[in-house]
């Protein structure tokens, strides 16, 4: 090989290694970018829980997967009558309420066990009043028509009144009717009970964005909270407690990574009243590590992170 060759060859050697070096370096900056850390939100989240070790913060919002198929056996027995019609009363059969006024009080407990919210309508009114991002369910109704009797809304008892502002329900439609259609719609991602502690979380994902789950050595919670704010902008998160259950009610939860890995994070919370509700929780690989460990004592198929 002649001196002009071995200088071509050692060239060419030296901008493969420069490529490699340069693919490594970027593999680590990409890396280090999706390395986070729940720290500031655990900082704001211990003065809510003064008794409890805070062990897991989500840092992106919990969303209900409506495609998700576990559920499909309870839309199984849905008629394609009712299904297209959408008749919240046709529901009640199916739905295993006999009495539509008992099972509204039935949804109500749960709920009432697990936020502790409804005591008192003022506070529940207050939480509500203060989320800007739902809109008012009896907004978009025509106005009556000049003439018209103008609609009176529904009497409800103070606690019921407490229920429907929480979840910004419509006060000119039965309560029953309208949690029947909240069921209905939710049907592939619950175990489809709402008088149950998955129901009862459910309608807290069902009226509430930017909830993300926390973790502590006692109970699970679901708060109100929002996104991290850029580096260079103040962080005036005031995170709220919608909704909390002892960890001992968990009987299992069972997590996969989904088809995107690091995009999605699928689980399935299983309660010891049998009911069971399916979360994706769109997370990088540090979060969901984060809530694994955080969860490692509670049995449920878990991924290798």
């Amino acid at each position: 090989m002649t001196s002009g060759e071995r200088g071509r060859l050692s060239r060419f050697t030296d901008a493969v290694l420069g490529g490699a070096r340069a693919a490594r370096d970027k593999a680590r900056e990409l890396r280090d970018e999706f390395r986070t850390s729940d720290e500031p939100e655990r900082a704001l989240v211990a003065p809510l829980l003064p008794d409890q070790e805070v062990r897991y913060v989500g840092l992106a919002p919990v969303r209900a997967d409506e495609m998700h198929r576990a559920g499909s056996q309870f839309a199984d027995t849905m008629s394609e009558a009712v299904a297209e019609s959408l008749e919240p009363r046709a529901l009640f059969g199916l739905l295993n309420i006999v009495n539509p006024v008992v099972w509204v009080d039935a949804v109500m407990t749960p709920v009432r066990i697990a936020a502790g919210v409804l005591l008192l309508p003022g506070k529940a009114a207050a939480l509500a009043g203060g989320v800007a991002d739902a809109a008012d369910p009896d907004a978009g109704l025509p106005a009556p028509r000049q003439g018209a009797e103008a609609r009176q809304p529904l009497p409800l008892t103070p606690e019921q009144e407490a229920f429907r502002a929480l979840f910004r329900l419509s006060q000119y439609r039965p309560l029953a009717d309208q949690l029947a259609e909240i069921a209905y719609r939710r049907r592939y991602v619950f175990s489809g009970d709402l008088a149950t502690l998955a129901g009862s979380l459910l309608l807290f994902l069902e009226r509430y964005t930017g909830t993300p789950l926390t973790v502590t050595d006692t109970h699970l919670h679901l708060l109100r909270m929002g996104r991290r704010p850029d580096e260079d902008r103040p962080d005036r998160r005031q995170p709220r407690l919608l909704w909390s259950v002892e960890r001992h009610r968990v009987a299992r939860i069972d997590c996969d990574h989904g088809a995107a890995r690091l995009m999605q994070f699928p689980s399935t919370i299983v309660f010891d009243d049998g009911s069971w509700i399916r979360i994706v929780n769109p997370a990088t690989r540090d979060d969901q590590a984060r809530f694994l460990a955080a969860i490692r004592d509670i049995p449920g198929q878990r991924p290798a992170i």
